[in-house]
């Protein structure tokens, strides 16, 4: 049967996955979603031409980007050496601040994270996205003016003028180091690396990690934060983009001629039990295994479930607030902006870009659970 036929509906679907009960004929087939797949069973990619091409556009661009801007940097340099490399100069307007902001919280984890929980245990991981628009409005308008006025360049530097000394200083900056290597770089090596290995099956995953680290270091040692910034905001427009075409076809593969796809995401979804589904009576510790949460389509769920609205709104909020205005790769991308308006547009935009990973990974996310109830989910 060819692959075009149209998509089961809400109720083809849930009798399906329910009570066994098979497609018409003229239903889309489960047949079209199987996937090639290694001696182990596991599903691999299979990549052509045209994929190749795309990923080797993608990594000379940016690397080309990247020590372009650095090499346009040093000719029109014009403050100090130490405010050219941690600051770009002072000298970044609103767009690229926004940009940047957004891509260093997002990344190739947060497309696996973000995705994995949505097909877990629905939408309410939404809740530290839109969370962050509270706090990134705190950094512009409460914190990035007592960061400007003081005159520091580092997080660590404001805690030695704040609190004379230099042992608060190298406290801070060690402790800084440690957190960030070993768990927001690692992380972030980690889920790069699998994203490439995973289009890349040939390529070993350390040979990875090493290819990412190399062309970072490239242009970030070579042009400082102003080649950074300018790249992580290119990387911001190609993953909304990206996201936004997935999304599309995400949603294009549930909908059906008389069900739109925003209804049958939700339908769909509840229906979407795994075959090898344990029920309470079946585990050990009587927690169904496989099923559908019964708030999966709450974003604040009861203070007894395991992301309480309480603690979503009120412990989130500190912690956040943490880690928005006092984090040293966040702030450091607001005082690089030309003056206090830039950084405040800067947030205002960040924050509103933020909306967007619930729709455009949360929501795929959930899909794919969807189109492959049987395979890649955890519990």
């Amino acid at each position: 049967m060819s692959c075009d036929s149209r998509n089961p509906t809400i109720q083809e679907y849930c009798d399906f996955r329910l009570r066994n009960i098979p497609y018409g004929s003229d239903v889309k087939p489960q047949s079209c979603y199987d996937r090639p797949v290694d001696d182990a069973g596991n599903a691999r990619l299979v990549l052509e031409w045209g994929d190749w091409l795309v990923i080797g556009v993608y990594f000379v661009i940016v690397l080309g980007a990247g020590l372009g801007i650095s090499l346009v940097g040093k000719k029109k340099a014009s403050s100090s050496a130490a405010t050219d490399f941690l600051l770009a100069g002072r000298s970044m307007w609103f767009l690229p601040v926004a940009f940047s902001l957004y891509s260093s919280n997002i990344g190739s984890s947060s497309f696996i994270g973000l995705a994995g929980s949505g097909a877990a245990a629905g939408i309410a991981v939404g809740v530290f996205e839109w969370n962050a628009m509270i706090c990134l409005l705190m950094l512009g308008w409460l914190f990035v003016p007592v960061y400007l006025a003081s005159g520091i360049k580092t997080m660590p530097e404001f805690l030695q003028r704040r609190f004379p000394g230099e042992r608060i200083q190298l406290y801070l900056a060690v402790l800084s180091l440690f957190i960030y290597i070993f768990t927001k770089i690692s992380a972030d090596l980690f889920s790069g690396s699998l994203f490439i290995s995973l289009a890349i099956p040939s390529l070993n995953l350390y040979v990875a990690i090493i290819i990412l680290l190399a062309i970072t270091a490239a242009y970030s040692v070579a042009g400082g934060l102003k080649a950074v910034i300018y790249v992580e905001a290119l990387q911001t427009v190609i993953m909304v983009i990206g996201s936004v075409i997935m999304a599309v076809y995400a949603f294009n593969e549930i909908g059906s001629e008389n069900e739109s796809a925003w209804d049958s995401l939700w339908a769909k979804y509840n229906c979407s039990i795994p075959s090898d589904y344990l029920s309470p009576l079946e585990t050990q510790n009587g927690d169904a295994c496989g099923a559908v949460r019964d708030d999966f389509d709450h974003v604040l769920r009861a203070p007894d479930a395991d992301l309480p609205w309480p603690g979503a709104i009120f412990g989130l909020t500190v912690i956040a607030t943490w880690y928005w205005c006092t984090d040293q790769v966040l702030v450091q991308r607001c005082l690089a902006a030309k003056n206090l308006s830039h950084v405040k547009l800067g947030c205002v935009i960040a924050g509103l870009i933020k909306v967007t990973p619930v729709f455009l990974m949360v929501f795929p996310g959930m899909i794919s659970r969807i189109l492959f109830t049987d395979e890649g989910i955890s519990y």
